[in-house]
């Protein structure tokens, strides 16, 4: 975080493509509530990197931005990339994978939490069962891009991706989740891999996390392999608290842990890296078809400001962003795919007039 004043901080929103500007857009409009109503100072700065721009004159991602950024902001907005206009998505390639790998955000952190029995596809289930966290390696494994494609479009073809671990990167985001459950006052661990069948990149990850665990004893630390893994998420979610996996495992656990709780639609996340700039988006795609409808779901976005104030030391706006999107939930205050009709516009405009009527400590209290 920059050396700043405890009540000023310094946001750089990027709204990118498709819904991402419509929900990004309510989004800012309840981080000036909050601020607003605990008296804190805030400065939003957007950069239109995304689609349009590219388009426009190719930029994707300027190179000095990660270094700029992380000078100039205490945290990043961003909303969804994806444009159909792009079939390649080299933009949101460059932007978003770009900024988590050169700012080194290693961490990807995805509460799955119920607000309203109702939301949930499992029977016979209520809030106080669907209140985990996924903590996904957010900068190696499979998705860093190494292998490639020999022979292409011919019988012979051959197509390669190497999955890349690393001890420094496993241990960090293993010792990230033990520290996560502590510091949130939780007792539970479970590490998912597939180290049965992945011989060699996995056995790093349960040597590392066997070190842990003996340095960890307050925590109750746990393995599970990954199909036994979203087995047990569906058969019975309340057995976790954190679950912690590599990027290809995380990505697949997070999303069907957001299914349980209700949704991408409310779904969002951190990309975190303790104590330097971090970047927070809702998980929903950009849902181009949707675009210009007013229909979108805010609730991602707006979340995923709570997630920003936390990080930047503001646990009470984090608190209040929650309680009150809990809140609409549990009135209906909500757009279609949750059962309300109401507009992406009007779902911010409730959240912020119910930040500003009820204050912070008011709001807060409503989790």
């Amino acid at each position: 975080m920059n050396n700043r004043a405890p009540s000023a901080r310094r946001i750089a929103v990027i709204p990118g493509d498709g819904i991402g500007p419509e929900v990004i857009r309510e989004a800012v409009k309840v981080l000036k509530a909050v601020a607003s109503a605990g008296g804190r100072q805030v400065s939003v700065t957007e950069f239109d990197w995304g689609a349009e721009r590219f388009l426009r004159d190719g930029t994707t991602l300027p190179p000095d931005a990660p270094e700029m950024l992380q000078r100039n902001f205490d945290g990043i907005l961003l909303g969804a990339m994806g444009d159909p206009r792009v079939p390649t998505n080299r933009h949101a390639a460059d932007i978003l994978l770009g900024l988590r790998a050169k700012l080194d955000l290693y961490a990807n952190v995805r509460p799955c939490v119920l607000f309203d029995k109702r939301l949930t596809p499992l029977r016979d289930r209520t809030e106080k069962d669907i209140q985990f966290f996924v903590i996904r390696e957010n900068t190696e494994g499979l998705y860093v891009g190494v292998g490639g494609i020999f022979k292409k479009g011919t019988p012979d073809e051959i197509a390669t991706q190497e999955d890349i671990n690393t001890r420094k990167g496993v241990e960090r985001i293993l010792r990230y989740a033990f520290d996560f459950a502590r510091q949130r006052g939780l007792r539970r661990v479970c590490m998912s891999d597939k180290s049965n069948a992945l011989t060699f990149g996995h056995d790093l990850w349960q040597r590392v996390f066997a070190e842990l665990r003996r340095e960890c004893g307050d925590i109750e630390a746990s393995h599970l392999y990954i199909d036994n893994l979203v087995l047990q998420m569906v058969r019975d979610p309340s057995q976790f608290q954190v679950i912690v996996a590599c990027n290809l495992f995380g990505d697949i656990a997070s999303d069907l842990g957001a299914q349980l709780a209700g949704g991408l639609g409310l779904a969002p996340s951190g990309n975190i890296y303790p104590g330097r700039i971090s970047m927070f988006e809702p998980v929903h795609g950009s849902a181009p078809a949707l675009a210009g409808r007013n229909s979108a779901n805010p609730m991602g976005a707006i979340l995923s400001v709570g997630m920003m104030f936390d990080d930047v030391g503001w646990q009470m706006e984090a608190k209040a962003v929650e309680g009150v999107v809990r809140s609409a939930v549990r009135e209906g205050r909500t757009s279609n795919d949750l059962g309300g009709k109401m507009t992406t516009e009007a779902v911010g405009d409730w959240i912020s007039e119910q930040i500003v009527k009820k204050g912070i400590s008011e709001a807060a209290a409503l989790i």
